[in-house]
């Protein structure tokens, strides 16, 4: 059952809820900030629907931290929620329809009673909507019409998975209001990923969803990617002395789909050769011994991308053990070589279409440039016009946001904390 949406909204204003936004985005310094985010999602939603019964959901965005385009091929990846979101303000209704008015955009309607494929929605936020509640449906779960007022941190294009984001939303909404909040965390992140792959077109893995659906610090293997194995890893980067700064190069995404698509395409054509479907049901010496038959038939790009994913899908298990044992220095080690291995081998750092655009290799030089060896950076997420990465000293975090700003403008640089909790009913 909801709460009235005025009181709510005295609620935050007074600083009832302090504790719980300091628990869920775990930096005191945003407590503020957040408070007047929720004031102002209530007092939209009660701006544009009528209800007085609302409730509130959360779902994070995510970094990847290790494992760089292996989870496509059923590999494992180390991932973490981050602590910035997106909220949704929500009420059920009894009329079949879904309506959501997401902050900057349009309001869209979608009816329970149509879930099929839209071809005219593809790439639209009013197709994950549609996707999600057809996944539900189709398990079994109860759907509905709801209301919701949706705000995001979790930018479009900055790398952080808003897309994961919004679609983890969607699925807590359809677990809150209609199933009890029995959903479990793992189905609403195979729900996400399948409206991704099948309404909105986007042939994403489910490292996204499963990080933001779950939340904390998680090794991710995908061997059975209807039952993930999901372990929490418990580190605290801050405990390290280091900051995770993600920095967001502002190269354009246009026509970068290509260029995603082809990297989980040439991996699947390499496993091919062998006769698997994915390159996590061969191994690398195989590929190795076979390499100029490889080389043939597949070309060397494709080859090339396939020891990356041997390399960087081992590279995860070790990642995992360096933070257990408390070794950092071997840590970022690690995710220097995973960066290197995604610039040579994976060649997702700019796109072929354009080399003058170079975004995440200025990124990186500037910041290896910056670090003079005190942390570590590498290429994160998809790749070729998004985000880096970076590990840094708490002590020259301000030295390097600087110097990512005075190159990528201001608020391009993101010190961000991992978050204890993945999508979720806040109140």
């Amino acid at each position: 059952m909801g709460q009235n949406a005025a009181d709510l909204i005295q609620g935050f204003k007074t600083g009832k809820y302090d504790g719980l936004l300091l628990d869920i985005y775990a930096d005191e310094s945003v407590i503020a900030h957040q408070r007047e985010r929720y004031i102002h999602a209530l007092e939209s939603f009660s701006e544009i629907f009528d209800d007085e019964e609302v409730e509130i959901y959360s779902a994070p965005g995510r970094s990847e931290i290790g494992g760089n385009h292996t989870d496509h091929q059923h590999g494992q990846v180390l991932a973490a929620s981050i602590n910035l979101d997106v909220i949704a303000v929500a009420a059920r209704t009894d009329d079949n329809l879904i309506q959501v008015k997401s902050e900057g955009y349009e309001q869209v309607v979608v009816s329970t009673q149509a879930l099929n494929v839209e071809e005219s929605e593809l790439g639209t936020s009013k197709a994950l909507i549609r996707g999600v509640a057809a996944g539900l449906s189709e398990k079994g779960y109860n759907i509905g019409g709801f209301h919701a007022f949706m705000t995001s941190e979790v930018l479009g294009g900055s790398g952080l998975s808003s897309s994961a984001a919004f679609e983890v939303a969607v699925g807590n909404i359809f677990s809150g209001l209609y199933n009890e909040s029995k959903i479990d965390a793992v189905t609403i992140a195979v729900v996400s990923q399948y409206a991704e792959n099948r309404y909105f077109g986007k042939p994403c893995g489910l490292m996204d969803q499963m990080a933001s659906s779950v939340g904390s610090l998680v090794n991710i293997d995908f061997k059975n990617p209807e039952d993930p194995s999901i372990k929490k890893v418990n580190a605290d980067f801050s405990s390290f002395g280091h900051s995770l700064c993600i920095v967001d190069t502002k190269g354009s995404h246009a026509d970068l789909t290509d260029d995603y698509a082809a990297i989980p395409a040439e991996m699947k054509n390499v496993a091919a050769f062998f006769g698997k479907s994915f390159l996590t049901e061969i191994d690398e010496e195989t590929l190795i011994q076979n390499l100029p038959a490889v080389r043939e038939k597949c070309g060397d790009r494709a080859v090339l991308r396939a020891v990356h994913f041997f390399e960087d899908n081992e590279r995860v298990t070790y990642e995992v053990s360096a933070l257990e044992k408390g070794d950092f220095d071997g840590f970022k080690k690690l995710i220097k070589e995973s960066g290197d291995s995604s610039f040579k081998f994976l060649q997702n750092v700019y796109s072929n279409k354009d080399v003058n655009a170079q975004n995440i290799p200025v990124a990186l030089v500037l910041s290896e440039l910056t670090l003079k060896g005190r942390g570590v950076c590498r290429v994160h997420g998809g790749g070729f016009a998004g985000t880096i990465q970076a590990f840094v000293p708490d002590g020259i975090v301000a030295e390097y946001k600087k110097a990512m700003e005075d190159c990528f403008g201001e608020g391009s640089c993101y010190v961000l904390k991992v978050r204890k909790y993945g999508g979720m009913k806040v109140l």
